[in-house]
């Protein structure tokens, strides 16, 4: 097989890819597009496998105006199950494990794996995950009826044309596709099987929802590759603001799935008449408005995943990231009608070259329209309507590496009331020092009506950095890595963010849109200082802002302080606060061992004898 001798394969990879039925390495992008739609190049397709003598039908695959559409036939596998990652090695892990978890070792199975392939005709794609200036050689191996997986892969990371690499390709990871297993071997659930070698991570995709495996999993081996080289790949959106007077300051945004990091990117949202609804009170339906003239630019550098490479170096002792991707796995559940958000739609609906798209309503020659999501099985909207999109297609876009100034979490909360208290307390921003960053990055809660993956009601963890589901290694080490990152850039400053609700007043990702512009105008770290602001009741949410003020309008003080709004009161803020300091205090249990770093032993005995804000900044100065 053509180009088979530039990639530096294994004796065991190398005689299944020699006796298989066929290979094929796509020189293009457009190559492969080819290939989605089978032999016969049809407009519509459907991926089938033989599971027990008999054919199942996984998902179809319809060639539409402006990419491809696909659609699977149980709504369990449109979204990523959060419990997918299995760890087949015995290197350190707190991850399941696949002998404790199926009782027998993985070895039987990955041969299996391997011999199924091999009787397949099959794709390899070589990519760079990472991105290809600091990005890692890595291949994707799968079935070339499954062809769509690999086009995904190949819009969402680096691919790499191999007649133009340097050889030997040394795959520094490998991602095989093998879906029926799933349905022979693990009751139909989404598995991903990481089995990290010494020189390679392998993960073996044993599901075709591209998120844990393509997008995800990638991830997890940019993960991987930072623990053992002591650096993190941050769960974040990044963008560029730049206001009507031309000064620019660096957001980046993390939180767990559902937090608010694509919409970060996106411009503020109006109605009608140009205003931008600010807030809708749960109770009474009043609402409260903003009037914004000229808003600020917006140059996205990330969506999801911000590389924090040792070989970046930010300006002035502040962080320095470049996107981890080269393509986006946008969700666009919130474009619901023409208009929802006319820079996505515009590159969805006229793309400079076919996109992928997933969950989203697909008819042979049309147009797939970002806003006619698939309806799951009880006749609703699939929550998780997804397409690819690359960098490249994004206008503004930032290439070069940056320095962040402001690192934002956001927190997806839900309504609360004196009568019905939660945790749904935090103001429109909250100004935190790095000690408390630190802790909210260990316990990065999932909160309140997630989207994105199953099994989220209820205030959960996505644990350490927010990026926990997609870490192979040890807790500890990454809380480490993460604290070590935080003190070494002393000119990044940190805020939280909630998203859906404030207090009693549904928002959206209002409050996100409005601080990304406040503090552009502010010049990002002058609202840090203290004359601006006051300790928050719950010392978790450091301090908020005395007041806000954006083109000469006041922010109503119940949006900076729920304790100050009617319905809410102090009694229900402070029931609302031991709701979340009783959460901190049960998932920060996990990271009170001998290996911690010293300073976070320190932060976390300062959270558990009850310390005040003032603490913490005595012991990470703002």
């Amino acid at each position: 097989m053509k180009n088979l001798e530039r990639i530096a394969f294994s004796e065991e990879l190398k005689e299944i890819l020699k006796d298989c039925v066929s290979v094929e390495i796509p020189n293009t992008r457009a190559e492969l597009y080819d290939m989605v739609f089978g032999k016969e190049e049809a407009n519509s397709f459907d991926i089938t496998y033989t599971v027990h003598g008999k054919e199942k039908k996984e998902a179809d695959v319809v060639r539409c105006r402006n990419g491809a559409v696909v659609n699977y036939t149980e709504d369990y596998m449109r979204r990523r199950d959060p419990e997918c990652m299995v760890i087949a090695d015995k290197k350190p892990t707190n991850k399941q494990q696949f002998k404790e978890t199926y009782g027998y070792d993985f070895s039987g199975l990955r041969k299996e794996t391997l011999l199924w392939l091999k009787e397949r005709e099959l794709i390899i794609v070589p990519f760079r995950a990472g991105g290809k200036k600091y990005g890692y050689p890595a291949i994707l191996i799968c079935p070339k009826n499954a062809a769509f997986f690999a086009y995904a892969l190949a819009n969402l990371q680096a691919f790499v044309n191999i007649e133009e690499e340097v050889i030997p390709f040394v795959p520094r990871a490998i991602i095989y596709v093998a879906p029926p297993f799933r349905h022979t071997h693990f009751e139909g659930k989404q598995v991903c099987v990481h089995n990290r070698l010494d020189n390679c991570h392998e993960i073996f995709s044993y599901n075709l929802y591209p998120g844990p495996s393509a997008k995800k999993g990638v991830y997890s081996v940019l993960l991987d590759i930072g623990e053992q080289e002591n650096w993190v790949t941050a769960h974040a959106s990044a963008a560029r603001i730049i206001t009507p007077y031309e000064n620019e300051i660096v957001i980046m945004h993390e939180g767990a799935s559902g937090g608010g990091k694509s919409e970060m990117l996106e411009a503020e949202h109006r109605v009608e008449d140009g205003r931008i609804l600010l807030g809708t009170h749960v109770m009474t339906g009043g609402k409260n408005y903003l009037h914004l003239g000229d808003t600020c630019d917006i140059e996205p550098i990330s969506d999801d995943m911000a590389m924090c490479h040792p070989a970046i170096q930010g300006p002035d002792g502040k962080l320095g990231i470049i996107d981890g991707e080269n393509g986006w796995f946008l969700r666009v559940d919130g474009i619901t009608e023409y208009g929802s958000s006319p820079a996505y739609e515009k590159i969805a609906i006229h793309p400079k070259e076919p996109l992928i798209f997933f969950n989203l309503q697909g008819v042979a020659g049309a147009t797939c329209l970002p806003w006619e999501h698939t309806l799951d099985s009880d006749g609703k909207p699939c929550p998780n309507p997804r397409v690819v999109i690359p960098r490249y297609m994004v206008d503004k876009i930032v290439q070069e590496p940056v320095g962040v100034d402001i690192r934002s979490f956001g927190v997806r909360m839900p309504p609360a009331t004196a009568e019905h208290p939660s945790y749904g307390i935090m103001g429109l921003m909250q100004i935190i020092p790095p000690a408390l960053a630190w802790l909210w990055r260990l316990v990065a809660p999932r909160g309140h009506n997630n989207p994105s993956i199953i099994a989220s009601k209820g205030m959960q963890s996505e644990g350490v950095g927010s990026y926990w589901p997609f870490a192979t290694g040890l807790r500890v080490r990454q809380a480490n890595l993460l604290l070590q990152q935080i003190i070494s850039c002393p000119n990044t400053k940190y805020i939280l963010i909630p998203n859906q609700h404030i207090g009693v007043y549904k928002v959206g990702f209002a409050a996100e849109w409005l601080a990304r512009e406040y503090l552009a105008r502010r010049g990002g770290v002058n609202v840090m200082k203290r004359q601006n602001l006051e300790p928050a009741r719950c010392p978790l949410l450091g301090y908020s802002l005395r007041e806000m003020k954006i083109d000469r309008q006041n922010i109503r003080s119940v949006f900076l302080k729920c304790e100050l709004q009617e319905m809410l009161g102090i009694e229900g803020y402070d029931k609302g606060a031991k709701i979340l300091t009783d959460f901190f205090a049960k998932e920060l249990k996990k990271f009170d061992v001998p290996e911690l770093d010293p300073l976070g032993k320190e932060i976390i005995a300062c959270f558990k004898r009850g310390g005040t804000i003032e603490d913490y900044c005595n012991l990470t100065p703002m």
